[in-house]
């Protein structure tokens, strides 16, 4: 349960074998993806904030600090957790909260307040945690190019590429385009040989297997698992009646 073990599992992966990490979002299903033999665990904050009873991106900070804590001690396999954009706390502050709850990993992204972040300040922050973090946290830098946008007149895989060497460089260890086309991944593998790439798996969409072979070393599920168990408990729900 350290970022040192988080990091080693993201390397030397065959094309097609990504790490594939479920997203719990309280501590019973952080148990039951964890019992189901998953070596890592990466929590959602839509599918975090969804369980505490706030739409995506309105959990308030200690709130989400105390769910992700309770994920990570109920489970014995290291857990990374997405803390949207790091809830306007400096980086020493953010990195010494988030280790405090057990979590070894976490997704940083780059839009605040809806608006894509000037991507040399987004690399300082990023170089800020790794500072203050050291080898202690596994940071995966998501890139919203592809779900804030980027202005007309930017080519977003460009700019994607812009922002993965810039995050990169600042000490990232994983980067993730999240929504971006199979020609992005292949992009970035090819310019940023050895550098993790997370894509998100999604309904309808291609599977882990397929996003590997297309450039991907590591698989999440955004609030997507949550999506399928509440529609579960629906079906539940409706043969009570």
């Amino acid at each position: 349960m350290t970022a040192s073990g988080l990091r080693a599992l993201h390397h030397d992966r065959a094309p097609g074998d990504p790490l594939v990490l479920p997203g719990p979002w309280d501590a019973a299903s952080a148990r039951a993806f964890a019992d189901a033999g998953f070596r890592a665990l990466a929590t959602p904050s839509a599918g975090v904030a969804a369980s505490l009873g706030y739409e995506d991106g309105a959990t308030p900070a200690d709130e989400m600090f105390a769910a992700v804590a309770r994920i990570a001690r109920s489970v014995c396999v290291p857990v990374s957790a997405d803390i949207e954009a790091g809830y306007g706390l400096a980086a020493g502050e953010l990195v010494e909260r988030l280790l405090v709850t057990g979590a070894v990993g976490c997704n940083l992204e780059d839009t605040v307040d809806g608006v894509l972040v000037d991507a040399g300040r987004q690399a300082d922050r990023l170089a800020a945690v790794r500072a203050a973090a050291g080898d202690a946290l596994f940071v995966n830098a998501r890139i919203d190019t592809y779900v804030t946008g980027v202005p007309d007149s930017v080519d977003p895989a460009a700019e994607t590429l812009r922002r993965a060497r810039l995050y990169t460089a600042a000490g990232a260890d994983c980067l993730y385009p999240i929504a971006a086309p199979a020609e992005v991944f292949g992009l970035l593998a090819g310019a940023l040989p050895g550098q993790p790439l997370n894509a998100l798996a999604v309904a309808d969409g291609p599977g882990p297997r397929l996003l590997g072979e297309r450039g991907a070393t590591r698989i999440t599920f955004g609030p997507g698992l949550l999506r399928r168990a509440m529609a579960a408990v629906r079906d539940i729900a409706d043969g009570l009646c």
